[in-house]
């Protein structure tokens, strides 16, 4: 069935983007700067002990970054670009932390040089990097975590490493004359299993216990990275329960000794916030006897939906159209065949469907126009504005 707006926006805020919206031409992305910050606030809400560095790779607009900083969100920052932007609109170098275990070591200079002081790390060879380009920083050690099975886009097989690892590059982080300051993990992206963080909250704990009081190591800080849902077809606990239950996971190992707690949202602050709104430019079927039409739309894996690689998020598809649905396959415009989004799950949409309708993305304020491709078949980079 086409999804219902009231599942996903108030009928205002629905309303008032669809006014900007029929003013504009497909494709492009609107993003409601309102539920950003109150998505900000419930965060904070949610966990009042923890610090919040925002993730800027899932949505990278100045209008977000300032919105963010104004509130008093730090940073996760990936790149010396993403440093610049940021700088560039008043955020301090405190509040920012050099989140990429992937980097080089000029990379790590410029940081050290703009004021920042804190690094992650999860190898011996970035870890050196980071003692030379930037001494006496804080570093922490992220770890492989579970939950690839139950997160709709896994993160942890490319970063992170194994407990013992993790220990010993603490250990070395002290004898390099960094300061071990913590240790990470990132549960998965859209991460439905809330059990998760139990395991990996175990995890930390063993770390933090066996540094104390095998090498006299002290660590201050938990980074949780992200997970945090956004609103897609597949349904999630809401944000006040993951809260409550990862609360009741920290409390039931670290009990009243309570160490520093970072989280990194991205996903779950701005995807919701947003609308991509994009036009059919084609239907068709493959044969007289195909049980299934495919919708072809100006907007597509290339342009902004590249999490849709092997059907991984389901965005909800609105259309204003009404009728009988019959269930389609959707691509997207260029030329590339693996520009398909969605064709093992069909989506249900009506049979008046016609060229030039409008479908709306719902929940796509993350991880699309920072996605999207600079110049492919010619198309420019997916459009957005900011209400």
């Amino acid at each position: 069935m086409i999804p219902s707006i009231t599942d996903y926006y108030d009928q205002a805020t629905f309303d008032r983007i669809k006014a900007f919206a029929d003013t504009k031409e497909t494709p492009f992305l609107v993003v409601d700067t309102a539920t950003v910050a109150r998505q900000y606030d419930e965060l904070i809400d949610a966990f009042p002990h923890a610090k919040v560095y925002y993730a800027v790779k899932a949505n990278p607009a100045p209008e977000v970054i300032s919105l963010l900083h104004d509130r008093g969100s730090r940073f996760d920052i990936a790149s010396v670009y993403e440093l610049d932007k940021v700088m560039a609109l008043g955020v301090p170098a405190e509040a920012v932390s050099y989140g990429n275990t992937i980097k080089k070591s000029r990379d790590i200079r410029y940081f050290f040089d703009k004021g920042v002081r804190l690094f992650a790390t999860d190898s011996e060879a970035d870890l050196r990097n980071i003692a030379k380009a930037a001494p006496g920083a804080r570093v922490y050690v992220r770890i492989l975590t579970e939950g690839t099975q139950t997160a709709d886009w896994p993160l942890s097989r490319k970063f992170g490493c194994q407990t013992d690892m993790a220990m010993d590059l603490l250990i070395l982080a002290r004898d390099l004359g960094l300061e071990p300051y913590g240790v990470s993990f990132h549960v998965g992206s859209q991460q439905r299993d809330i059990g998760t963080w139990d395991a990996a909250i175990a995890k930390v704990k063993v770390i933090f216990e066996r540094l104390r009081e095998e090498d006299g190591i002290v660590l201050k800080m938990i980074n949780m990275g992200g997970g945090f849902p956004a609103n897609y077809l597949t349904r999630t606990n809401d944000l006040a329960t993951y809260a409550a239950e990862i609360t009741r996971y920290l409390h039931d190992d670290f009990g009243d000794d309570m160490p520093e707690i970072v989280l990194e949202p991205g996903r779950s602050m701005v995807s919701n916030a947003g609308i991509l709104v994009s036009e059919v430019v084609l239907i068709s079927r493959k044969s007289r006897t195909s049980l299934n039409r495919w919708v072809y739309t100006d907007v597509g894996k290339f342009s902004g939906l590249i999490e849709t690689l092997g059907e991984s998020i389901k965005f909800p598809v609105y259309t204003e159209k009404k009728g009988e649905l019959e269930d389609v396959v959707l691509a997207g415009p260029t030329c590339d065949s693996a520009d398909i989004m969605y064709e093992d799950h069909k989506y249900p949409l009506p049979l008046n469907l016609s060229i030039e309708d409008r479908l709306y993305w719902f929940s796509t304020g993350a991880y699309t126009t920072s996605y999207s491709a600079v110049e492919f078949n010619g198309f420019p980079p997916l459009k957005s504005y900011y209400l």
